[in-house]
């Protein structure tokens, strides 16, 4: 392949899996393309309600994000479009933002959507991917889980007719509990077979696409019963058409250019990590290779396409990928293939959903976030494995709660960095023994039988040696110095150090004269070369001695105890 062609493969990946693509490929990437559009369009309109932006705005974003994210994206098998997380998202910024006029807050979504692609081209043109490691999952698990609540209790009023004050969920909630006397008949009851039909076909008929059984059903309904002469809400004008090139109110973003920035960093974040980890999955699946800053890029231009066609947020949808998988997707001609259809349901179906009841619409939006977003068996895990995790995801549920989903994002964000903080400057330190009859060392605290040898204490750091770690070092020595009766010699295990910076080495010259001072021997063990290259060049090895490094734990042990009883037998002579 000649270097122009290589680099076209890259940047533009579809062309790549064209030079390979095989006949027999295409209908299972058409099926695939058409299956996955049956799925999304009802769902999309779910996540449009959500945003609280128009309907078919929905739909333009799931046409632009599956077109664009097929011609750029590595993964074959990812169906790219709006997600019930990231319509949360948007809607908790225009509520921050304080918009309430429909056409504004179409243009603010936009916009977000668009700032959004700009902070994804930056993690591709930076190559910084990782940074959406500082989102844990605890915190992105607790965060969906309570940004579904706080959607399940904004769709509360739909299902009965009735409307609600309050400044977060909790008192929307409490609020809405006090209209229940002034519910709408008629529009009760079509919610509740709208709940009981969708939750009911995902339990016993999971395979059967549920939210475009109740659209359709939703529909004749509507018009076989005359459901909005009966007083039920219809969602109102779905205009026919394709979307038109539109750039977002320059002005209006200005005007709220912190919550437009949160909200950016979010959706990039929640987006990031979801597209990526689906990736690398399907990618392993099906043995080939991703690129993440390649992916970084598709989810820019999907972004950026999705904000100047009066869109929404998107990213990798599990349920839309899985079934684009099943179905047979090969390449992202299926993803493409989704989109297009997308695009003619526009041009033929558009007005059909007008005649949509809200309560329908609020069925497909609660079933959407509830099996979406709120992960039980998460929940159950972290209380299980990590009881510290479950209490931050359970923090970001509160957060999100009371002070809003926006706000839940950087409540979760700063508790990763906490918790990151707090990680990388407590190292586990153990003492180790040694394993009976054997010259492996363990922790005593796991193992409490394991030898221990009078006078020397054998310590292990698990991490590395820099700014952040160097002073908890200095202070578990100076605790094994001054807690260990008749101590001769310390043995420093550096396994687990791959990494010393120009403090850590600093605090080993530290860490070398106290041992001098106290007359305690430090021996070394099982040091990396390029740790003891680093602290050569700092004089540390200098300082302690070459004889004072030893190839393992053992070897250093039988040294200091041959020093120790070299040393008594030359003050009792």
């Amino acid at each position: 392949m000649k270097k122009s062609q290589r680099r076209s493969a890259a940047f533009v990946p579809l062309a790549g899996q064209f030079r390979s693509y095989s006949r027999v490929w295409l209908r299972s990437d058409l099926i695939a393309g058409a299956t996955v559009a049956a799925l999304i369009v009802p769902k999309n309109l779910g996540y449009a309600g959500i945003a609280g932006i128009p309907l078919q705005n929905g739909l333009y974003a799931a046409a632009a994000g599956a077109i664009v994210y097929g011609i750029f994206g590595t993964c074959r098998q990812i169906s790219m479009g709006p997600s019930s997380g990231l319509a949360a998202v948007a809607a908790s910024a225009v509520l921050a933002a304080g918009i309430t006029s429909e056409h504004d807050v179409a243009s603010f979504v936009a916009g977000i959507t668009l700032a959004s692609g700009i902070l994804f081209l930056l993690l591709a043109v930076f190559k910084m991917g990782w940074i959406a490691q500082f989102l844990s999952r605890a915190v992105v698990t607790g965060f969906l889980f309570g940004a579904a609540i706080d959607v399940v209790i904004g769709e509360l009023p739909k299902l009965t007719g009735t409307e609600v004050t309050g400044s977060n969920p909790i008192q929307e909630l409490r609020s809405w509990l006090g209209t229940l006397g002034e519910a709408q008949q008629a529009t009760v009851i079509v919610g509740v077979i709208a709940l009981v039909v969708v939750f009911g076909l995902r339990a016993i008929a999971p395979r059967v696409p549920g939210a475009l059984v109740l659209v359709v059903g939703g529909l004749l309904s509507a018009a076989l019963f005359d459901l909005g002469a009966k007083g039920v809400a219809l969602v109102g004008d779905v205009p026919r058409g394709l979307p038109s090139l539109a750039i977002p109110d320059g002005r209006l973003l200005w005007d709220h250019a912190g919550t437009v920035a949160l909200a950016a960093v979010a959706l990039v974040l929640i987006g990031f990590s979801q597209t990526a980890g689906d990736a690398r999955a399907f990618a392993a699946k099906h043995r080939y290779q991703i690129d993440i800053n390649q992916e970084s890029t598709a989810q820019s231009f999907a972004n950026t396409a999705a904000g100047v066609f009066q869109g929404m947020p998107v990213s990798t949808s599990l349920s839309a990928s899985s079934l684009n998988d099943h179905s047979g997707a090969k390449t992202g001609l299926a993803s493409i293939t989704s989109g297009v259809t997308v695009l003619l349901t526009l041009l033929v179906l558009a007005p059909l959903f007008s005649n949509l009841p809200k309560p329908v619409l609020a069925a497909l939006i609660i079933e959407a976030v509830v099996m979406g977003m709120m992960n039980v068996h998460e929940m159950r895990r972290l209380a299980r494995v990590q009881r510290f995790d479950f209490w931050v995801a359970v923090a970001a549920i509160l957060g999100t709660l009371v002070f809003g989903v926006l706000a839940g994002v950087a409540i979760g964000i700063g508790l990763s960095l906490l918790w990151l903080v707090w990680v990388a400057t407590h190292p586990d330190m153990p003492a180790l023994g040694r394993e009976p009859g054997t010259q492996v060392f363990r922790e005593t605290d796991e193992h409490p039988g394991d030898e221990v040898f009078p006078g020397v204490a054998v310590i292990r750091l698990d991490g590395g040696l820099f700014f952040a770690t160097a002073d908890a070092l200095e202070d578990r020595l100076r605790e094994v110095i001054h807690s260990t009766p008749d101590l001769t010699g310390i043995v420093l295990d550096c396994e687990g150090i791959n990494f010393v910076d120009s403090q850590g080495a600093a605090k080993m010259t530290d860490i070398v004269q106290l041992a001098r001072e106290s007359g305690v021997n430090l021996r070394i063990a099982r040091l990396k070369p390029a740790v003891r290259a680093t602290l050569g060049r700092d004089g540390v090895i200098e300082l302690l001695g070459a004889e004072m490094i030893h190839g393992n734990i053992y070897r250093a042990v039988k040294a200091e105890q041959a020093a120790a009883a070299k040393g008594r037998d030359e003050t009792s002579g």
